[in-house]
């Protein structure tokens, strides 16, 4: 029985947010990535985290090199689609049509919008 994974927090988060377009990467070079947003960031911040999201099970860690390779441990829109279906349930009640339409009043650009009515018009046909 697969037990499932704990949900990160938003720290976890973010480093996710840098790992999943590396695919794989060193603690060094999930730093570098995240120095263009948080340039304060500390290297050992980085590698203690990441630590513990191994411990935790949100990264895998190939131990076969001297410098660590991480990856994440469940692709972003699995991982995406675990917390909104969360969200859904603790905060919406279960309705998709309450979380949307609260998106939709959060504040959504013309673009945005145009693209959701090209994907739901799409989907009549």
């Amino acid at each position: 029985m697969n037990t499932p994974l704990p949900k990160p927090t938003p720290a976890e988060l973010e480093l996710l947010q840098a790992l999943w377009p590396l695919g794989s990467a060193t603690a060094k070079q999930v730093h570098e990535a995240m120095l263009s947003g948080k340039p304060d960031l500390a290297y050992g911040t980085v590698l203690r985290l990441m630590q513990i999201m191994h411990g935790k099970g949100l990264l895998i860690r190939d131990e076969s090199q001297r410098s660590h390779i991480y990856a994440p441990a469940q692709p972003k829109d699995a991982l995406q689609t675990n917390l909104l279906q969360d969200l859904l349930q603790r905060a919406f009640a279960g309705s998709a049509k309450a979380l949307v339409l609260a998106a939709l009043r959060t504040g959504i650009s013309r673009k945005e919008r145009e693209e959701i009515e090209r994907m739901l018009k799409e989907d009549k046909e």
